[in-house]
């Protein structure tokens, strides 16, 4: 009976309501949106970096070469020594070490040289299909073959660059031999093969831009002889002369191409680069001396990942909090304007309560009364609020997929920090409602009644 004339009694002035119910919606959703952003980004975050201590690759940004090794969301600080990286990867002190070769994509998706190690990093088990073994084999991952559609024994070229509007290097076929199984890791919007294949497709292109400036040579050359020809030998043909040069210009592409397959067939690793590495020590000390040692003896560096994203929090932090201090701001305006919505209607239902209490009502009654108003106020926007924070979540993570290949799950629940939101948001409505209580509480039927 009490809460179905709380219910009528907060709906008689509906702005006052409304206005109370938008302005607890406003804080409850930015700070249930924050608590969510910041719980799955930090778990997304640790998850990917759990078991690499160093990052090792060109020297630049050190935060910049964690996040496109080890995220794939930025640029690479540049390319390294094969040769000079393997040293450092087969010395005693590493337990593993995994080579990155970054430099095509498809369709957006990056495609990334690396071993089936990689694959055993992120725990990421074959769904179907095999491991990548030969060159152009690859593995995709969970969320690539379901966005791309693809399926074992499907071909497609890749562009070059981190574009999708990038040049296609139509010269080689990539085959999917195996689709990785869902991790919830940075493998499950990566394209993986073998690391010669990366090369095999740079190579191509460096040797196919020689090739066309060697013919362009030679067929100079031809030209010259030919000229050269027709001075000393008067009315031979020259349209018979053209095709025999054409004929053996032919046969030269087409030896220089079988060439290339050949070459292709056994690829070198001298003078080749990588991307970066990642790199898991046997012990502490190593880790701490490799990040000076490395810098100093090579044109490399050795960044460890711990540090950069600590680093990275503490800024993202900063913006964090001071949306959080902005919510519970305009929370602590819901909790006023509640008060003030209370207090004034008080004056105006003081012959109502006490013709409650002439009706039967105790005291208690009356507290509860109006304590029961603002809690459904209360309650109503944390309801609201929260699904309000999850329809944004919903916005971020479709834009932070396409950017940053990175979703939001809006249907987990951070029970311990949200729980402790509701009853935040029960405490501003108890508070609020505490004087208004009060005064109704304590009200005198026999003098209100007098002045009616």
């Amino acid at each position: 009976m009490i809460t179905k004339i709380a219910w009528k009694n907060i709906w008689f002035k509906p702005l006052n309501t409304l206005l109370s119910i938008i302005l607890l919606t406003a804080s409850v959703a930015i700070i249930t949106l924050l608590i969510l952003l910041q719980e799955q980004f930090e778990k997304k975050f640790n998850s990917n970096v759990e078991g690499i201590d160093l990052v090792m690759g060109a020297q630049g940004s050190p935060l910049q070469l964690i996040l496109s090794a080890v995220y794939q969301v930025d640029a690479p600080t540049g390319n390294i020594s094969y040769t000079e990286a393997k040293t450092w990867m087969d010395n005693p002190f590493v337990e593993t070490a995994i080579p990155l070769a970054f430099g095509d994509n498809y369709n957006g998706f990056k495609i990334v040289g690396t071993t089936p190690a990689y694959l055993e990093h992120y725990g990421a088990k074959m769904a179907q299909g095999k491991i990548f073994r030969e060159n152009f084999e690859v593995v995709v991952g969970s969320a690539v073959a379901e966005k791309m559609q693809l399926k074992i024994g499907d071909e497609f070229f890749g562009s070059h660059g981190d574009s999708a509007e990038g040049e296609v290097h139509d010269t080689h076929a990539y085959t999917v031999t195996g689709i990785a199984a869902k991790t919830g890791k940075v493998v499950d919007n990566l394209i993986l093969c073998t690391i010669p294949s990366v090369w095999a497709i740079h190579d191509h292109g460096h040797d196919h831009e020689g090739e066309n400036a060697h013919n362009h040579e030679h067929a100079e050359g031809e030209a010259h002889d030919h000229n050269h020809e027709a001075h000393a030998h008067e009315g031979s043909d020259a349209h018979d002369d053209h095709h025999n040069h054409a004929e053996a210009h032919t046969h030269d592409r087409e030896h220089d191409h079988d060439h290339d397959h050949d070459h292709e067939a056994e690829i070198s690793e001298a003078g080749k680069e990588i991307t970066a590495v990642l790199l898991k020590m046997k012990n502490k000390p190593a880790l701490l001396s490799w990040q000076y040692m490395i810098p100093m003896n090579t044109k490399m560096q050795a960044a460890s990942p711990g540090k950069e994203i600590n680093r990275l929090f503490s800024l993202f932090g900063i913006g964090l909090q001071a949306l959080q201090y902005l919510a519970y701001g305009i929370m602590l305006i819901s909790g006023i304007s509640i008060f003030i919505a209370l207090f004034n209607t008080l004056k105006e239902r003081k012959y109502e309560f006490a013709l409650l209490r002439v009706n039967g009502a105790s005291r208690t009654e009356l507290l509860s009364l109006v304590l029961i108003e603002s809690l459904i106020l209360c309650v109503t926007g944390f309801v609201f609020g929260t699904i309000v924070g999850r329809i944004g979540l919903v916005l971020i993570s479709g834009s932070s997929e396409e950017e940053f290949k990175m979703s939001f799950n809006p249907f987990t629940f951070v029970w311990d920090k949200e729980g402790y939101l509701f009853l935040l948001t029960i405490a501003v409505g108890i508070i609020a409602a505490l004087i208004p209580a009060i005064k109704a509480y304590s009200l005198n039927i026999s003098k209100t009644l007098a002045n009616a």
